[in-house]
């Protein structure tokens, strides 16, 4: 007899999904837009959240995690099908963050960042091509908690401030497209090279000031560290109104070993920064603002997409 469902679905569900389009953006993003019958279910929040790419292997074959199973997919055991797999038969899977997504046509934009030492997720889509098919584990729309997976906590607060590396690109892009009228919004973007700059795709608003950083062969995450102690210099009025009302204490952090992680749920106040990419860049632009600067924690969301010289983990 088969496993009961559950009364409330699972915020993520497995998607099979067909390569529609490739588009290269740059030199280092390449745009896969996919497609696929159930995407009619496909979660709506946008912004930045977050979704797992599952890679086939090099014969095409990808596992059974559940995803033409109603029940599975009721269930949300999309994990533990693939964590009981043989090793030798589980797909590597890699995170990634909704770029756009299109509900009318069913079509799923991500951009990749493609490195010169691509790992598994990098190396598929320097390749892909329309008909490859993958899966795609994504929120579910049918399910009450299907804005899960998102990091974008602003409250209140309408003076904003992003920063990032080429991963979080994807991310940045999207929330800046989201915005109303009313946001006073600094960004901060470092990429590869003057050619990686990239287009969003809504018209310039006085209010959104977005900086993009060229390496141009600096090191990582120096152009993003020099950006943010100007700003910093520059914003003393903003930084003085979004300090703690009390000292405040930050734990260190190895992200060499530890989850560099936190989205602070949506309060009230005028300031809210969100940061994320190489995990020793966010620690350092965390501690900048609430260590060096004051501004209370509680308005700092901080995401170590990777790690320099690591893999991402699977967990």
């Amino acid at each position: 007899m088969p496993p009961a469902i559950t009364a409330v679905r699972p915020a993520y569900r497995p998607y099979a999904a067909r390569v529609e389009e490739v588009r290269t953006l740059s030199p280092s993003f390449v745009r896969v837009t996919f497609s696929g019958p159930e995407f009619a279910d496909f979660g709506r929040s946008g912004l930045d959240q977050r979704i797992k790419v599952v890679i086939p292997f090099a014969d095409g074959t990808i596992a059974d995690l559940g995803q033409n199973d109603p029940v599975a997919i009721a269930e949300g055991s999309w994990y533990t099908r693939w964590r009981d797999l043989p090793a030798a038969r589980r797909n590597p899977f890699r995170t990634y963050t909704v770029r756009r997504f299109d509900p009318a046509r069913q079509r799923l934009d991500v951009d990749f960042v493609l490195h010169h030492d691509p790992g598994p997720a990098g190396a598929w889509a320097a390749s892909a091509t329309p008909g490859d098919e993958l899966l795609i584990i994504g929120p579910d729309e049918n399910s009450p908690h299907s804005h899960t997976g998102l990091d974008w906590h602003p409250g209140t607060a309408r003076r904003l401030l992003l920063a990032g590396d080429e991963t979080a690109a994807p991310a940045i892009c999207s929330i800046l497209e989201s915005l109303d009228a009313s946001a006073d919004v600094d960004a901060f973007v470092e990429v590869p090279t003057a050619a990686d700059v990239l287009a969003l795709d809504t018209r310039p608003r006085p209010g959104v000031r977005l900086t993009w950083l060229p390496r141009d062969g600096a090191p990582h995450g120096h152009r993003l560290i020099e950006s943010l102690q100007t700003w910093c210099a520059a914003s003393a009025d903003v930084l003085v109104a979004a300090a703690a009302p009390r000292p405040q204490e930050l734990a260190d952090i190895d992200v060499d070993r530890d989850l560099l992680w936190d989205s602070p749920e949506e309060g009230e106040g005028e300031f809210y920064a969100w940061m994320a990419g190489e995990s020793a860049t966010v620690k350092l632009l965390r501690r900048m603002l609430v260590s060096t600067h004051g501004v209370d924690r509680k308005r700092v969301a901080f995401m170590g997409y990777w790690r320099l010289g690591q893999s991402e983990r699977q967990e």
